[in-house]
């Protein structure tokens, strides 16, 4: 049951995320600026990664002009990390209330 509950926990907080991020992609206009600041940090952690030496997240090595852009291995990279503390967050909410329920 524990398993479980950790997985649909999970799911509503993917589902969540993606609701109220999805304005900025998609839909109204005025929405995009708050959603964007939800999008925002999640894809500038790649530069913070860039920085701390994991190599090959950005196009070029990093060596552009501006700010360059993600590397397919980058955005694998950002999926796999985030979709990790997302489970890590949904299993630490699961076993609190778990103890809550006892």
């Amino acid at each position: 049951m524990h398993a479980r509950s950790t997985y649909t926990i999970f799911k509503s907080l993917v589902a969540a995320y993606i609701l109220i991020a999805s304005p900025a992609y998609i839909g109204p206009a005025a929405l995009g600026e708050y959603s964007a600041a939800l999008v925002s940090p999640v894809m500038l952690s790649l530069y913070v990664f860039h920085r701390l030496g994991v190599p090959r997240l950005l196009e070029d090595d990093g060596l552009c002009w501006s700010w360059c852009g993600p590397s397919a291995f980058g955005v694998l990279f950002l999926l796999v990390f985030w979709l990790g503390a997302a489970w890590l967050a949904a299993w630490a909410l699961s076993r609190v209330l778990a103890r809550r329920q006892r």
